[in-house]
């Protein structure tokens, strides 16, 4: 009877459990497109010589175009070798996915929303003088992500730092049940459980309350964790729901830009964001990778409202409304006319695909290229270019202590792999690596000499730094600051320390396939 279950029943639930899959049918769709595609493609190679000769003459005006491009040297390679060693397959790719920038009528709507409701980001420019006699570097830093993220710098703002989900989830629930007039929810990846099910009680109680609740997942992130249509059934719970960029099973450059975003703003004065997704795995009520360690911030005080307005935008793209008649609504001081108390500086920022700016890794490169004393970093995936590979090695060079702490229990294998193959050249500079043993590292944080950090949601990978639409939090002289630096050399004692021999070990098939994912790894 035993073998009878493992030889045949087991087999046929996978099957079924298979068959049942939407994301089994979304890459079968995929998968037939693409395959029909190249199939069109030879089958035409074969009729006509003169076709194949026109498939290299494009391939070889597509590397020229790439070549030409302004974009990041390593997609350049990658996009050149795969291409020149695969003319009609890499050209095809490239046709379809090569483009890192999102669709022109989203571009023009994002750039119309910023255009009317201008105002309302301008910032103070006395903070900014205060800022600037303070230190005039970070004041340029934060200038830098005023211009190009278009979020100002702000004071009266408290930080409190969460080492785990486990200890953010109470707050945040006590958070939400004190809301009174709207809760903003922005979220890469929901997924059923005692995490999500003790939110959605409350956003239905809220809503039904006259709260208004408003609620962005992400189409490819919750593809395999919601049940489709989704935002139908929080309509008619009353929850304002929209799903950005739905994921269809369509070969289209768009699915490559996600909402990789974490975002929850109640009554514009407390704001939540970080790593942490809004399930179990984030605060270990389901087991994944071992222990899953995570970080977060929640702030209070007058830095909320550019994580209100950023909503604010992105509620106007996945709706393509006008919401600039909104925001004077929901400006942090319509709803708390006291003031807020607060330390330092805070600088709620954004990053996106709308435009050719890389805010995220600059603001990331910015805080190496000052550092004097040490840059802690933590980060799940550690796929780097060459500009942060250099400013890595440089700042250790100079002495400055450079710490990187990454998973020791990967989520993708593949990945994993690309990560320690970067481990060889930052180690040689004098960096130190550590790998978190009891678990998934999925923290995404930055902490400086003991006066500037960011903590947010942008991986140190292509897909964050180019192609997400992602968030974080700028802070200068915050009493949260030494909470991260605490946080992270307390978190050492749970790490192994990795050396070079630990990479001259590796056999040489692992070498040899680090070596060809470093080639493609922008395109991973």
């Amino acid at each position: 009877m035993n073998l009878f279950i493992k030889l045949i029943i087991k087999p046929l639930r996978s099957l079924l459990k298979l068959l049942f899959n939407r994301i089994f049918y979304v890459a079968l769709a995929l998968v037939v497109q693409l395959a029909w595609l190249l199939i069109a493609l030879f089958r035409l190679m074969e009729y006509s010589r003169w076709v194949t000769i026109g498939m290299q003459a494009i391939g070889f005006l597509v590397v020229l175009w790439i070549v030409n491009k302004k974009i990041n040297p390593s997609y350049k390679l990658a996009w050149t070798m795969l291409i020149l060693i695969f003319p009609v397959f890499g050209v095809s790719l490239y046709l379809l996915f090569g483009k890192s920038r999102i669709g022109a009528v989203m571009e023009q709507h994002y750039q119309n929303l910023i255009d009317e409701t201008a105002e309302y980001l301008e910032g103070s420019e006395l903070t900014r003088k205060r800022l600037n006699e303070d230190d005039r570097s970070m004041r340029i830093q934060s200038d830098y992500i005023w211009q190009y993220s278009r979020y100002p710098v702000h004071e009266n703002t408290t930080a409190e730092y969460f080492q785990v989900g486990d200890d953010m989830f109470p707050v945040l629930v006590h958070e939400l049940e004190q809301a009174k007039h709207f809760i903003f929810i922005e979220y890469f990846i929901i997924n059923d459980g005692v995490m999500w099910q003790t939110i959605l009680n409350i956003l239905e109680k809220k809503a039904k309350e006259g709260v208004d609740v408003r609620l962005i997942y992400d189409g490819f992130g919750c593809l395999t964790t919601l049940p489709y249509k989704y935002d139908q059934e929080m309509r008619r719970r009353g929850i304002k729901c929209e799903v950005f960029n739905r994921f269809r099973p369509i070969l289209n450059i768009i699915q490559n830009n996600r909402d990789h975003r974490k975002i929850c703003v109640i009554d514009g004065w407390t704001g939540f964001t970080g790593g942490i997704n809004l399930a179990d795995e984030y605060i270990n009520q389901r087991k994944r990778f071992g222990h899953w360690k995570d970080t977060a911030v929640m702030l209070k005080g007058e830095g909320v409202w550019n994580m209100t307005a950023m909503f604010l935008y992105m509620w106007g793209i996945v709706t393509r409304t006008d919401t600039s008649l909104d925001f004077g609504n929901y400006v942090p001081h319509r709803w708390h006319p006291n003031e807020f108390p607060g330390s330092g500086y805070v600088q709620p920022f954004c990053d996106s695909p709308l435009d050719d700016e890389i805010v995220g890794e600059n603001v990331y490169l910015n805080i190496i290229n000052r550092a004097k004393n040490y840059v802690y970093i933590c980060t799940p995936y550690l796929i780097i270019d060459n500009e942060m590979m250099t400013a890595l090695c440089l700042a250790a060079k100079s002495g400055v202590d450079v710490r990187i702490m990454t998973p020791g229990i990967p989520d993708k294998k593949m990945v994993f792999l690309l990560t320690q193959s970067y481990y060889k050249q930052l180690l040689e500079a004098g960096v130190k690596i550590y790998e978190y043993q009891p678990g998934f590292l999925h923290a995404k944080s930055f902490v400086c000499d003991d006066k500037v950090g960011v903590v947010g949601t942008i991986n140190l990978d292509y897909r964050s730094l180019y192609l997400h639409f992602e968030d974080g939090v700028w802070m200068y002289k915050n009493d949260v600051i030494l909470d991260i630096r605490d946080d992270f050399t307390e978190t050492l004692e749970y790490c192994d320390p990795i050396d070079l021999a630990f990479c001259q070990k590796r056999n040489i098939v692992v070498r040899a396939i680090q070596n060809v994912l470093r080639v493609f790894a922008p395109l991973l």
